[in-house]
């Protein structure tokens, strides 16, 4: 099976009231364990790329790593560009092979937003792939994206008709009190449902993003922390409320916190374990088994997705 665009995928989720987990990925161990672990699960899956990890692992070595894992696990897998910066960097992924990407351009004044925002469609549309667009701001720090809690800012409703049209996206990420990183919330967790819920009834049938949806599992922060590290407060969004999002119009959820808390946690901890070891097989083995199991708890717990590819 070749690699798709969203657009059929965010179709068959809406109306069966689950989202597609959309796994941020760096490097072939990662990749190997999102893929086992939604092939384990028979779940549809987007493999996301930002762009520090298209600087990092560079983007011809992060495509043939996709490719293969089409070839050999036979899902629907759409590539799409995490928080892409500018029409230039969505237009280098859109060459170069990616079936989806953001533009995010929450940064900016709305008119700036929406007129960055239909550039990309424009371009992408004409080649077969699908745009997702940002209104509101999240707060936290991921690659080179950094919000302060000030500066962050809850999506408008009344905006969404207006910028949805006229930029003819296919998909909106909205800030609902999510936020990117491992430390989202002082005090009790709480989303958003409300703005949600009336998002959803100004964009009937269309497909809206959660970004910054990591839970945090504590078991890996404080697997982490026994083994040196200083998480200690970290907390993110309760998985029962991701579950309920996903019920409703959030089509895609983005979860990479916890792949990386996972993997970590397990590199620590097998240092620990085995303080003489130092062949990377040995000790990525075991962080590319836990990232496995992380990707399919977020499968059947918070995304519904399971079987569904």
């Amino acid at each position: 099976m070749p690699l798709v665009n969203s657009k059929e995928m965010f179709k068959k989720a809406y109306d069966g009231g689950y989202a597609i987990g959309a796994f941020n990925v760096n490097n072939m161990e990662i990749i190997q364990g999102i893929v086992e672990g939604a092939q384990e699960e028979k779940a549809p899956l987007i493999l996301q790329v930002s762009a520090g990890a298209r600087k990092y692992a560079k983007h011809e070595y992060l495509m043939k790593l996709i490719e293969a894992a089409v070839d050999t696990s036979g899902l629907p897998i759409v590539v799409h560009l995490d928080h892409g910066p500018d029409f230039e960097t969505c237009k280098s992924c859109i060459d170069g092979g990616f079936t989806s990407v953001m533009i995010d351009g929450s940064h900016l004044p709305f008119e700036e937003n929406i007129k960055l925002t239909r550039q990309v469609v424009e371009y992408a549309h004409d080649r077969g792939v699908t745009v997702e667009g940002e209104l509101g701001r999240l707060a936290g720090v991921e690659d080179d994206i950094k919000v302060s809690h000030e500066d962050s800012s809850y999506t408008r409703p009344e905006e969404v008709e207006e910028f949805v049209s006229r930029t003819g996206v296919d998909s909106l990420a909205i800030a609902i009190g999510t936020s990117h990183g491992a430390f989202k919330f002082k005090g009790e967790p709480k989303l958003r449902f409300d703005i949600l819920k009336e998002i959803e009834h100004k964009l009937p049938g269309f497909p809206i993003v959660l970004h910054g949806a990591s839970s945090v599992i504590p078991e890996y922060v404080q697997m982490i922390n026994q083994y040196g590290g200083k998480l200690e407060g970290a907390q993110g969004v309760p998985e029962e409320m991701l579950r309920q999002a996903a019920s409703m119009a959030v089509c895609k959820i983005n979860i990479d916190s916890d792949l990386r808390l996972a993997f970590t946690a397990m590199i620590r901890k097998h240092f620990a374990e085995h303080p003489d070891h130092f062949d990377p097989r040995q000790y990525l083995t075991d962080a590319r088994a836990a990232l496995k199991d992380m990707v399919r708890r977020k499968i059947v717990n918070v995304l519904g997705c399971n079987g569904k590819a």
